[in-house]
Parts: structure tokens; C-alpha cells; sequence
């Protein structure tokens, strides 16, 4: 039985690389994926290895953020960034670290994504200025980000951050009335919600700033479920197997909007016919201005001013 496990480890080797070796050659391969991926952002981060005669040093971070990604997200305009981490399954511990944005037909749209060390305040500020540097966000941004309020991610973001939005949870425009039947239900449990602020959680209470009402870091898993087979991998085959999978993922998506029919994306065509389904049923009758009195069929009556 040893001898089937050493002779399938010298075979995993030579499939996937030694893990070691391939930390040596991570500049090379950074070199490379910006050589092949016009605009793309390779940041790695080094540490002594404890010998300061030594001329090596100990791999600590590396980021990556391809060019096209970042091209296509800013021109998309959804400022609406997930961030969620994932541990690493080799023999050496970390964690990767995701960006993921929504694209056009509300899929998941991963932007950028680092192997640190550990998922600490000092890998996320990191994080979050390489990718404030390849997004353009000073600190006067007004982003929203959503998470799971990872180890340090939120000291993080205030700190680089203060003026953008952070999300974290769930509820509906009844917040009130809900909230109070909740601490009926559960008083405790209510009481340390209300801790969180809910700008943070509840979809009443957020600012609006960005188009979308997506409460939950779901965007995040699916991308992490998707490279789950690529964590157990060395430091650059996992690298090369998250890229592979964002490159099929685009192919994938071209080939979905060629046959969509229209002008807009699939998603956002059952969105428009289902908001023409509900507004039929609903008669607007003009007062004179710039008011309307738009009322349904079991009198839910609103004033709609169309200036403002």
C-alpha cells in the first residue's frame, strides 16, 4: 500500500508540478500571464526566510487581476463588488482570496483573485488596495461591497473605504413590523441583530447608490464552488486553473448572448415582460401636470410624479 501511494504521488507530480518547485517559478509565471494578457495586474508579495545571508525569500502573497476582466467590468458600470475567501487544500496552508462582480445578465462576473497567507486584516487591506488600484477607487468612492463579514474584511474595507456601502444579510420593505414579530418570536436573537447596522443588511434601509438588490455573498460561492478543484493543486497550477475556467466561462457567455433575442440579455428580457405583465393591470390618469394618479384593479392607488 506504501509503495501505491509514493508511485501515485511521483505520478501527481508529474502531472501537476512539484509543490516547492513551482513557488521558484511564480515570477516567471507572472511575467508570462502579463506577456499573453495585455493589462493584467500580477502583484506578489515576499517575506524574509528567516536567513538574512540568503538572497531567496519566503512567497507570501500573489494577486491577479486579468486585463480583460478588469476592461469589461468598468465598462459594464455595476459598482457592486463581492469579496469572499476559500481555503487552500495542498499541504501548504492559505486562503484565495475573490472579487466578484454581476455582469449584465445578473451572473456572477469574477474580477480578481489572490492567494495569501491567512484571511486576516493585513491580506484583505492588501487585497482591497491592489484592487483599488486596478479599479481607479480613491477613498472617497461610494462602491458597495457584500461579504459574510470575513476575519477583517470589514476593518478593511472602513478603513480604505469610508464612504462605500457594505452589506451583509437580508430582509424586506416590512422592516418594522417584521422585526418586532421576530422579537416576538426570538428575543435574543433579535437583540444581536440589532447590533448590525441595517444599512448593512436590510434592503429598506439601503441607499439606492447602486442598481441591484442582490443581499447575499451567493455570487461569491458559486465562483468558489467552481475553482474548489483547483485549491488542492500547487501554487501556479491552481493559478492557471482559476484562468482556464474565467476564459471558458467568457466563451461560454458570448455564445449565450448570440442567441439572445433583443436588445437586452436574457435576464433582463423576462425582467422587462414580467414588469409589462404586472403594469397592464394598473390605469394612470393624468392630472394636468406633471402628476399621475396610476391605480390597479383592487384600488392600490399611488401618485407618480414624473419629474421628479
Amino acid at each position: 500500500m506504501d509503495k501505491v501511494f509514493r508511485a501515485k504521488d511521483m505520478a501527481r507530480n508529474h502531472v501537476i508540478g512539484y509543490y516547492t518547485k513551482q513557488f521558484e517559478l511564480l515570477r516567471d509565471y507572472a511575467l508570462e500571464l502579463q506577456a499573453t494578457n495585455p493589462d493584467t495586474t500580477v502583484k506578489i508579495d515576499v517575506c524574509p526566510n528567516g536567513n538574512p545571508a540568503s538572497p531567496t525569500r519566503q512567497f507570501r502573497r500573489i494577486y491577479v487581476c486579468l486585463g480583460p476582466l478588469k476592461k469589461g467590468f468598468k465598462a459594464c458600470l455595476r459598482d457592486l463588488v463581492g469579496l469572499d475567501g476559500a481555503f487552500m487544500k495542498g499541504p501548504f496552508p492559505g486562503q484565495v482570496l475573490t472579487a466578484v462582480g454581476l455582469d449584465s445578465n445578473n451572473g456572477i462576473y469574477p474580477l480578481a483573485y489572490a492567494i495569501v497567507e491567512s484571511e486576516n486584516t493585513a491580506s484583505w487591506k492588501w487585497f482591497l488596495e491592489n484592487l483599488g488600484d486596478d479599479l481607479d477607487l480613491g477613498s472617497n468612492s461610494n462602491y458597495t461591497f457584500i461579504s459574510d463579514r470575513k476575519k477583517g474584511l470589514q476593518f478593511a474595507v472602513d478603513q480604505l473605504f469610508p464612504n462605500a456601502d457594505h452589506r451583509y444579510s437580508t430582509t424586506i420593505p416590512e422592516f418594522e413590523h417584521l422585526m418586532k414579530e421576530f422579537s416576538e418570536y426570538d428575543k435574543e436573537a433579535c437583540q444581536w441583530l440589532k447590533q448590525i447596522p441595517p444599512v448593512h443588511w436590510a434592503r429598506s434601509h439601503f441607499s439606492g447608490r447602486v442598481v441591484s438588490d442582490m443581499l447575499i455573498s451567493n455570487m461569491c460561492e458559486v465562483f468558489n464552488g467552481k475553482i474548489e478543484k483547483g485549491r488542492d493543486k500547487p501554487v501556479i497550477s491552481c493559478l492557471e486553473f482559476i484562468r482556464e475556467y474565467l476564459m471558458n466561462r467568457i466563451c461560454n457567455v458570448m455564445k449565450a448572448m448570440k442567441k439572445a433575442k433583443g436588445p437586452l440579455t436574457p435576464t433582463a428580457t423576462d425582467i422587462l415582460d414580467a414588469r409589462k405583465k404586472g403594469a397592464s393591470q394598473y390605469i394612470a390618469r393624468w392630472n394636468g401636470a406633471n402628476k399621475y394618479q396610476v391605480t390597479r384593479a383592487l384600488q392600490d392607488q399611488h401618485v407618480v410624479d414624473v419629474r421628479n
